[in-house]
C-alpha cells in the first residue's frame, strides 16, 4: 500500500507531514502514511486529464469496455487485502462489505457492456430533404459526446461503492471522461489499494496515465481548488448538505459554471396506510427495525421518517416495534464526528414540543468508540407540520414517527416534506386504488417510489433512480445509481450537412458499430 498520492497514474513524491488513517473502533491508527496534496498537484492531474481527454474519447468502445472490465478484474484481485482494510477504516462489518466489493466490480461490468453495446450515445439522424417546400431541410444527426476531465468526491459511507472506483468514477470513464478523485479522509487506505489498482489496469490495457489521479487531504482546500480549476468540467458529491450546498456555489461563482452532482441526504418516509398495519404488525415492526438500523443507520436510504394514522392497532405496531429497537445492538458508526453529530441531533429532537422517545437500544458495545444507539420516537401530525426542524435527515439508525388523525391531515404532512431518493407505501391493493390523490403528492416529492418494501438496498441496473427533487439532490433529473448515471458527463453535439466519411461512426449511414439509432423518427439498428 503506497501513501503517495497519485498523478496521471504516477506517484508523486510529498515532503507533507503525513496523514494516518484512524479505525473507528478502536481509536488507533492504521497502517500507512499518507501525504496531502499541493497545488501543484491539482494542476498537473488536471493538464494531465485535459491532454488523455483528446485522446481517450476517440478510443474504440470496445478498448474502453476492456478497460473497465479490468479495473473489476484489479480490484477482485485485491478482496483479501481490501476488504480488511475497508473495514477497519470504516467500521462496517467485513460481510456488509465483500457485498459492497462485488457491487463495486458489478458497476464496473455494468458499465463495460453499456458502453460495448453502445447505444447509450442516443444517436439520431434527420436526413437531409433538399425537395421540401418552401425550404429544403439540411442533414443533421445528433449524439451525446463526453464533456471533459471529472472531479469524483469519496463518500464516507461506501468506501468502494461510492468511492475511488465507485459509480461515479466508473460512469465518468464509461462516457470517455479522465477522473481525478478526491479522497474520502477516513478512507486513506482503502483509496490507496483501488487506486493502485486502476493503475494497474492503465497499464494492461495501455490507456493514456492522465485518464486517473487521485488526491488526499484532511481538509477543503485540496477540494475547492480541483472545483474551482478552470479544467475541470464536472464535479460529484455524496455527502451532507451543507458540503454539497457549498461546493455548488464554487462551481457555480466560476468564470464557466460547471455541473456539480450533489447528493445531500434523505429521509425516505414510509407511509404506512392502515390495512398494513392491521395485518403486518408483527411483519412490518421486524423489517424496520431492521431497515432503520442496517449498517448503524448510515445508507442514504435510510427510513428516517414513518407516516401513520391514529389507530389502536398503530398502537399495537409502536410497541412492536419498540421491542425490536430495544434488542438492536450499538454500532460503531462511520467517523468520530459523524457519531458525535448523531448523539447531538437525536438528543436534540427529543426536545422538541411534542416529541416523545419511544424506544432506544438496550444493548451497547461499551467497548468500542463511536457506538450509535438506535432511537425511534413520534410526534403528532400537526407538531411535525408546524416545525421545520423536524424535518431534517439525523444520519444514523433514528427514525421519527408522525401520527395524523386523519388521511387529510396525512396529506397535510406529505405536503411539507422536503425532496427525497425515496419514498415507500405499504399498503394493500384497494387501499391503493382509494387513496390516488396521496400517491400522487408522494411522486411529487421523490424519485424512487417503493411499494410494500423497504427503502435500503438501491439495485444497480438501467431503471434504477438514485436522485430526488432537491435537497435529496441538487438535480432531480439524473441518478448516481445505474447505468443513466453516464448522461452526467455528457452532451449532445449535432453535426449538420457533413460528408459520410468524416462523421463519427455512431452517425454514418452504414451503422459499422451496429447501434439502436433514431433515424427520421424511426428507432432502428
Amino acid at each position: 500500500m503506497i501513501g503517495k498520492n497519485i498523478v496521471a497514474s504516477a506517484y508523486k513524491d510529498s515532503h507533507e507531514t503525513p496523514l494516518q488513517a484512524i479505525n473507528p473502533a478502536t481509536g488507533l491508527s492504521l497502517e500507512g502514511d499518507f501525504f496531502k496534496a499541493n497545488q501543484t498537484d491539482v494542476e498537473d492531474a488536471l493538464v494531465a486529464a485535459t491532454a488523455a481527454f483528446e485522446t481517450f474519447r476517440n478510443i474504440h468502445k470496445d478498448k474502453k469496455a476492456a478497460f473497465l472490465n479490468a479495473i473489476a478484474d484489479e480490484i477482485s484481485a485485491i478482496a483479501e487485502v481490501l476488504v480488511p482494510r475497508a473495514s477497519a477504516e470504516s467500521g462496517l462489518p467485513i460481510a456488509r462489505l465483500q457485498g459492497e466489493l462485488g457491487r463495486t466490480t458489478g458497476q464496473l461490468k455494468l458499465f463495460a457492456n453499456l458502453v460495448a453495446e453502445g447505444s447509450w450515445v442516443d444517436a439520431v439522424i434527420d436526413t437531409a430533404m433538399p425537395e421540401r417546400q418552401p425550404l429544403p431541410r439540411p442533414d443533421i444527426r445528433k449524439m451525446l459526446v463526453p464533456i471533459g476531465p471529472v472531479v469524483v468526491f469519496g463518500a464516507s459511507n461506501f468506501p468502494l461503492a461510492f468511492s475511488v472506483a465507485g459509480g461515479d468514477t466508473a460512469s465518468a470513464l464509461a462516457s470517455g471522461c479522465p477522473v481525478i478523485v478526491k479522497a474520502h479522509p477516513a478512507h486513506y487506505g482503502t483509496s490507496a489499494l483501488v487506486g493502485a489498482a486502476i493503475i494497474k489496469a492503465i497499464e494492461k490495457t495501455g490507456m493514456p496515465k492522465g485518464l486517473f489521479s487521485l488526491l488526499f487531504d484532511d481538509g477543503y482546500a485540496i477540494g475547492s481548488a480541483l472545483v474551482l480549476h478552470p479544467l475541470t468540467k464536472a464535479v460529484t458529491f455524496t455527502g451532507s448538505y451543507n458540503g454539497g450546498m457549498a461546493l455548488v456555489k464554487l462551481a457555480q461563482e466560476r468564470k464557466e459554471p460547471i455541473p456539480l452532482f450533489a447528493e445531500m441526504g434523505s429521509i425516505n418516509p414510509i407511509v404506512l396506510l392502515p390495512e398494513a398495519i392491521n395485518t403486518q404488525a408483527e411483519e412490518l415492526a421486524k423489517k424496520y427495525a431492521a431497515s432503520i438500523t442496517l449498517g448503524a443507520g448510515q445508507f442514504c436510504t435510510n427510513p428516517g421518517l414513518m407516516l401513520a394514522i391514529s389507530s389502536p392497532e398503530l398502537e399495537n405496531f409502536k410497541q412492536l416495534l419498540a421491542a425490536e429497537i430495544s434488542k438492536v445492538p450499538s454500532a460503531t458508526m462511520l467517523t468520530p464526528g459523524i457519531a458525535n453529530n448523531y448523539i447531538k441531533l437525536s438528543t436534540a429532537v427529543h426536545a422538541e414540543d411534542g416529541v416523545e422517545l419511544l424506544s432506544a437500544s438496550t444493548v451497547k458495545n461499551a467497548e468500542l468508540q463511536n457506538q450509535s444507539e438506535a432511537k425511534v420516537a413520534q410526534v403528532s401530525a400537526a407538531k411535525f407540520i408546524e416545525n421545520p426542524k423536524l424535518h431534517e435527515e439525523i444520519f444514523g439508525p433514528y427514525s421519527l414517527l408522525v401520527v395524523a388523525n386523519n388521511v387529510a391531515e396525512l396529506e397535510q404532512v406529505i405536503a411539507v416534506l422536503n425532496g427525497q431518493l425515496t419514498v415507500t407505501i405499504m399498503a394493500a391493493a384497494d387501499e391503493i386504488r382509494q387513496y390516488q390523490s396521496l400517491i400522487h403528492l408522494l411522486t411529487n416529492k421523490t424519485g424512487r417510489i417503493i411499494l410494500n418494501g423497504v427503502p435500503t438496498g438501491v439495485e444497480v441496473c438501467a431503471a434504477m433512480q438514485h436522485g430526488g427533487p432537491f435537497p435529496a439532490t441538487n438535480d432531480s433529473r439524473f441518478t448516481s445509481v445505474g447505468s443513466s448515471a453516464i448522461h452526467r458527463f455528457v452532451r449532445p453535439l449535432a453535426y449538420q450537412d457533413w460528408q459520410q466519411e468524416f462523421l463519427p461512426e455512431e452517425l454514418k449511414d452504414s451503422n459499422p458499430l451496429g447501434i439502436f439509432r433514431m433515424v427520421n423518427q424511426q428507432l432502428t439498428k
